[in-house]
């Protein structure tokens, strides 16, 4: 009996927990009563959950959460906000045969992180010519924790990047914690590496490593069709970005198990900061030689940086990366 009732308490904590953090972060309030709402909300509730002898108030605790869920329930993404402008247009991909036309390619001019000429493009491309993926792994701190996406490569054409980020609106940031908690929208941008890839190298001062995978070509063109399916959708039916179940590596994995991949999801691929690793382990990337050693060579950082704006970015950040045999 007691261990059922500790249970029980630890169940009660942790639904207090998560309703104090979702309150906390709770879109529909205003930002500055949020973490004050939150604070008075867990001070009442254990109060009348732990110490608190009379019934009146655990019942007005249970009439707290259920409204408390009412609203989380009825917060839904939006296509409408004052997004920022990189962000600001979602991509679509049209596929007709093997044509691909694909509009809000992203391709900005760059001065600073923060200041850019906006140019969004149209382009063309033959699905026939898709011959390789290549994977991005990039950091704000070098850790456990980074950015990954994905680049595709046609024949006699510069790569297209396609990375899964949120959706901020104007003035907000990147909250890990927020995040979790139906903060941000999802999108998926689209955009030339001079743009997606030279914005991370030169001027957020991120590291970067790019490395080459093994996928055939037509592993490549199946993925390329899931991304398209993916992106089309959240043009007309918006998602919200979760950081532990619909962010940047959960959803490659996952298409990547749509393909064919074979395996079980690894603590590598939810630490995203050692997804490299996994590749690694799992002969996706070069073997050739010690991880140590490909990861020092694919690191593209100083190669961006002296490509610059040059038209031939995406070659020149590729000299001298290891081949791995598919």
């Amino acid at each position: 009996m007691a261990l059922l009732r500790g249970l029980l308490h630890v169940l009660i904590g942790a639904v207090l927990a998560w309703e104090v953090l979702a309150l906390a972060h709770l879109p529909v309030a205003r930002e500055d009563l949020r973490w004050p709402l939150a604070l008075v909300f867990a001070l009442f509730c254990m109060w009348a959950i732990w110490w608190s002898p009379r019934k009146w108030p655990k019942a007005a605790v249970g009439l707290l959460f259920v409204a408390l869920f009412a609203i989380w329930a009825s917060i839904h993404p939006s296509l409408n906000r004052r997004w920022r402008p990189e962000v600001a247009v979602m991509p679509r991909v049209s596929i007709d045969g093997d044509s691909i036309h694909i509009t809000g390619v992203r391709n900005f001019d760059y001065r600073s992180a923060d200041d850019f000429t906006k140019r969004y493009e149209e382009r063309e491309y033959r699905l026939s010519q898709l011959r390789s993926v290549d994977f991005f792994l990039s950091y704000w701190h070098v850790g456990p924790v980074g950015h990954t996406f994905l680049s595709f490569n046609f024949e006699n054409q510069a790569p297209l990047s396609i990375s899964i980020e949120t959706r901020p609106e104007v003035g907000q940031g990147f909250d890990p914690l927020a995040s979790l908690f139906k903060h941000f929208e999802l999108i998926y941008v689209v955009g030339d590496e001079r743009d997606i890839v030279r914005v991370r190298t030169n001027y957020r001062k991120e590291e970067v490593y790019l490395y080459h995978t093994t996928m055939s070509p037509e592993a490549a063109q199946r993925l390329f069709l899931v991304y398209a399916e993916r992106i089309n959708v959240l043009a007309t039916d918006p998602e919200f970005y979760h950081l532990l179940s619909n962010s940047c590596t959960i959803n490659i994995v996952r298409y990547a198990n749509r393909i064919g991949r074979v395996g079980s999801l690894d603590y590598r691929l939810v630490l995203n900061g050692w997804s490299d690793r996994y590749l690694y382990a799992a002969g996706a990337v070069d073997t050739s030689k010690p991880f140590e050693a490909l990861r020092a060579s694919s690191k593209i950082n100083a190669a961006a940086q002296s490509a610059g704006q040059a038209p031939d970015f995406s070659k020149r950040i590729r000299a001298g990366l290891p081949q791995p045999v598919p």
